[in-house]
């Protein structure tokens, strides 16, 4: 069986996830998590957004590896056709989706931490596969290597803003808010 980029996505997000559930739980770095970022929704979007992060970054450089014949890796396929990885990350989208539906990891006051964890972790990585491939939603060709391949990574940095704002920007603004109440 082929090395094909699908199984070391699939691994190396499982891999990543494992770890980042091993290095929470019950670990310094998960007390300075809990002690830094105080509640449960900005820590599941900074959770989001590193996983996101590390994911768009391992893609990119696998992608990079295939496209240059560089390693074992392959493309997949499947009939002929190549599945490009955004179908990796929608169906792992709709999972988290249908997860969070059925009230699973939702981060709710008595819910499974650990559950809340992975889903942020799978939703970050979920979203690094889908929109890697941007590009291909507008353009409805692979363009991923071309001029027109760059709005992939306008729509990933745009999307790992919205979610850092989400982690970290909401203390600030209203903390600038107050001090700007108070000095008024």
């Amino acid at each position: 069986m082929p090395l094909t980029g699908a199984w070391i996505v699939a691994f190396a997000i499982a891999v990543m996830v494992l770890v980042v559930l091993g290095l929470l739980h019950r670990t310094r770095l998960g007390d300075v998590l809990h002690e830094h970022v105080k509640d449960r929704p900005r820590r599941r979007m900074f959770l989001a957004s590193v996983s996101f992060l590390v994911t768009f970054a391992g893609l990119r450089m696998l992608t990079w590896s295939i496209h240059n014949n560089i390693g074992p890796f392959h493309d997949v396929q499947m009939g002929g056709r190549h599945i490009h990885h955004l179908v990796w990350g929608i169906l792992l989208l709709l999972l988290v989706g249908y997860a969070w539906l059925a009230e699973v990891g939702t981060g709710e006051v008595g819910t499974s931490l650990v559950a809340s964890r992975l889903m942020a972790l799978l939703y970050g990585a979920a979203a690094a596969l889908t929109l890697d491939e941007f590009a291909l939603w507008l353009n409805l060709r692979d363009v991923y290597w071309a001029r027109e391949g760059r709005s992939s990574l306008d729509a990933a940095i745009l999307f790992l803003a919205v979610l850092s704002v989400g982690a970290w920007g909401a203390p600030l603004w209203r903390g600038l808010w107050r001090k700007s109440r108070i000095h008024h």
